[in-house]
C-alpha cells in the first residue's frame, strides 16, 4: 500500500532586507546673480555621491538646472561660470550684441528696443556647450517653470526644446523680450513660482528647496535707491512674497536660504562673492542630507524562507508472485 506524502513545514528566520533610499526632488529658485549660490549646492551633492531623481528650476535656477541634468558636475559647471564671467569687457559686449532689436519701419523718440537683452541669443553666449538640447536628452528629468503673460498662471516645461524653456523661464520683462512657445506668451518664471518645490511633491520622496531671492539691502551714504534699482528690486520683492506665503502653507522637507540675499540681482561680476557667501548654505545642506540619508536603512523583519518542496515517500515496490497466472484461452 503507497504510503502518503509527508508534507514538510516551512522553517521561520529573521533575516535583514535593505530599505529603499528615499528619492530626492531639488528645486533651485530665481533670483538674479544670486543664483549663481546655487553651484555650492550643486557641489555638495556631487561630494554627497547622491543624485537627484528629478530637479525644478525657475529662471537663473533653470539655468544650473538645466546644465546639472545635462550630466555636468558641479565642478564643471562652476569653471564654466567663471570663465564666461571673468573677462568684464567681453562680456559687457557680448551682452550688448545680444539686446533685442527695436521694430523696423518705426521713427520717434520712443523707437527703442522692446527689451535690453534677448534671453535665447544670450542662452548661446553662457550655455556650456554640453548642455542638452531636448529634455529627452538629460540625464537627470526637469521641471522648467514660466509665466503665461496673459493667462497669469505657471507654465510647466518637461518635453520639448529645452532652450526654449529656458528662455522664456528668465525672460524677466523690461531685460529680456517674452517667448513665444504654442500660442502663449511667456515671461520670468519667478513671477508666478519663484521656488516651485510644490512642483516636485508627488515625484520624490524628499524635497531640497534652495532660495536665491534674497532681500533689497540699504545703501549706505544714501537714502534712496537709484529709478533703476528699484525697478529691478521691485519684482524680487514680489517674489519674495510670494515665497513667504508659500511656506506658510507649504514646507518643504529641507529648506536652505542660499545666503546670497545682500547682493544685487546684476552683481554677475561678483561671482566669486556670491560663491563663498554661499559655502556656509553648502554645509548645512550636507549636513541635512547625511542626516536624512545617512539614517539606518536597514530593517529587520521576520520573513519565511522559500518553503521546500513537499517530499512524497517513495511507496514501496510490490512483489512478484513466484508463479504467473496461466491467461486461460477462450474457447
Amino acid at each position: 500500500m503507497a504510503r502518503k506524502p509527508i508534507p514538510t513545514t516551512p522553517a521561520t528566520r529573521t533575516i535583514k532586507v535593505p530599505a529603499r533610499q528615499p528619492t530626492i526632488g531639488l528645486a533651485l529658485g530665481g533670483g538674479g546673480a544670486r543664483g549663481l549660490a546655487h553651484i555650492p549646492i550643486l557641489e555638495a551633492f556631487d561630494e554627497l555621491g547622491v543624485r537627484p531623481k528629478i530637479i525644478a528650476g525657475t529662471s537663473i535656477g533653470a539655468i544650473f538646472g538645466a546644465a546639472y541634468a545635462s550630466g555636468l558636475s558641479g565642478r564643471e559647471i562652476r569653471e564654466h561660470t567663471q570663465e564666461v564671467l571673468k573677462v568684464r569687457l567681453n562680456m559687457v559686449r557680448d551682452l550688448y550684441a545680444a539686446r533685442a532689436k527695436a521694430p523696423r519701419g518705426t521713427w520717434s523718440v520712443f523707437s527703442v528696443a522692446t527689451a535690453f537683452l534677448s534671453a535665447d541669443r544670450l542662452l548661446d553666449i553662457i550655455l556650456p556647450e554640453k548642455i542638452a538640447r531636448d529634455f529627452a536628452h538629460l540625464t537627470i528629468p526637469m521641471k522648467i517653470v514660466a509665466s503665461d503673460f496673459y493667462a497669469q498662471e505657471q507654465v510647466i516645461f518637461t518635453s520639448g526644446s529645452l532652450r526654449k524653456a529656458i528662455a522664456a523661464s528668465i525672460a524677466l520683462p523690461v531685460i529680456f523680450e517674452p517667448v513665444v512657445a504654442d500660442g502663449r506668451v511667456l515671461i520670468d518664471g519667478g513671477l508666478v513660482n519663484p521656488l516651485p518645490f510644490d512642483t516636485l511633491a508627488s515625484d520624490a520622496d524628499i524635497t531640497v528647496a534652495i532660495d536665491v531671492s534674497g532681500v533689497p539691502v540699504p545703501n549706505p551714504g544714501r537714502d534712496t535707491p537709484k529709478p533703476w534699482e528699484a525697478l529691478f528690486a521691485s519684482s524680487f520683492i514680489f517674489e519674495r512674497t510670494i515665497i513667504k506665503e508659500k511656506l506658510r502653507s507649504r514646507q518643504p522637507d529641507i529648506y536652505i536660504d542660499a545666503g546670497a540675499g545682500r547682493f544685487q540681482i546684476l552683481d554677475f561680476l561678483k561671482t566669486d562673492e556670491i560663491l563663498a557667501a554661499a559655502n556656509p548654505a553648502k554645509d548645512r545642506l550636507k549636513s541635512q542630507l547625511e542626516r536624512v540619508l545617512g539614517a539606518e536603512t536597514i530593517e529587520s523583519v521576520e520573513a519565511l524562507e522559500s518553503p521546500a518542496p513537499v517530499q512524497e515517500l517513495a511507496a514501496p515496490k510490490r512483489r512478484r508472485p513466484l508463479l504467473k497466472r496461466r491467461r486461460v484461452k477462450s474457447q
